[in-house]
């Protein structure tokens, strides 16, 4: 196992690594704890005024009749309904919004929907049970062909001696097509369709194809908008090649990462061998004893 010698002491690549990913998390949790907490106290503090303000202006209403319609909404929310507009808001379970099936096999799991029944809840273990694996190794074939397109670039363009720089050209070709098309691009057409900011679109964007799916925003749910009946499948599409494309990335700079880690932190300890040859060295050849049978 390769050490890294940081003030002559020597400790092991995969401490290190322990090391960082524990200090990463805990540097997260920091930085939202200072940037979130101050906003969610703000809102909540809101939102109760907000209530008193209803119940100040709908005299008929108790607090206990306001808490039974919050906890009616909360519960249409948590089961997929959309409080807003009425019954005739279009069905998450249509067949053609194949939307949900799509959020499962890639992991994205976005929480606004889920499975209310307990044979649908089954189905959904099992479902995603087969489906995920093979859901990876697709990914893994079509990041593979993204991986040879690429190097069929760089045979393209290749010259004697400028392997380096075609290789450094081909990989930026490779990030920048599909940054636009699987990050600037599409924001625009979320920002046309749902009506958000070209930030909202983006965020959207990145949380999707990192499979983190918080689920504060997600295509499709407005029920104050018409969408083709083709819209979600057409997102679905965009969000398999995303993850393959985006999969292709993290893992160039994960090993991108690794090389530069090791080449500044990696010093093989040589004064062993150094002292050992020497020693071998200063010392006088020992006389040769022979002893006759």
């Amino acid at each position: 196992m390769p050490l890294l010698t940081i003030q002559n002491r020597q400790i092991t690549w995969t401490s290190l690594l322990v090391l960082g990913y524990l200090f990463y998390l805990l540097l997260g949790a920091m930085v939202f704890q200072l940037l979130e907490k101050q906003s969610e106290t703000h809102f909540r503090d809101q939102f109760q005024l907000e209530k008193l303000k209803f119940l100040q202006n709908y005299a008929c209403l108790d607090r206990q009749a306001l808490e039974q319609l919050v906890q009616v909404l909360m519960e249409a929310w948590v089961k997929g309904v959309n409080p807003e507009g009425n019954s005739t808001n279009p069905s998450n379970w249509d067949f053609s919004n194949s939307f949900f099936a799509g959020t499962v096999i890639t992991t994205i799991g976005y929480g606004n929907l889920s499975p209310s029944t307990v044979a649908g809840q089954v189905f959904c273990v099992f479902y995603a049970l087969f489906r995920v694996p093979l859901n990876l190794a697709f990914l893994n074939q079509l990041g593979k062909g993204l991986s040879a397109h690429r190097i069929t670039l760089e045979r393209w363009v290749q010259k004697p001696g400028c392997a380096q720089v075609v290789q450094t050209l081909a990989v930026a070709v490779f990030l920048t097509t599909g940054t636009l098309l699987f990050l600037i691009f599409p924001p625009l057409v979320f920002s046309y369709v749902e009506g958000w900011s070209y930030g909202e679109g983006f965020y959207f964007t990145f949380i999707t194809l990192s499979t983190i799916g918080f689920g504060d925003y997600v295509v499709g749910t407005n029920p104050n908008k018409h969408y083709i009946p083709v819209y979600r499948s057409l997102t679905a599409i965009w969000i398999v090649f995303g993850l393959a494309w985006l999969a292709q990335v993290f893992n160039v700079a994960a090993d991108l990462m690794e090389k530069f880690l090791q080449l500044k932190w990696y010093k093989p300890d040589l004064s062993l061998a150094e002292g050992a040859t020497t020693k071998l060295e200063d010392e006088p050849e020992q006389p040769r004893v022979h002893i006759p049978s």
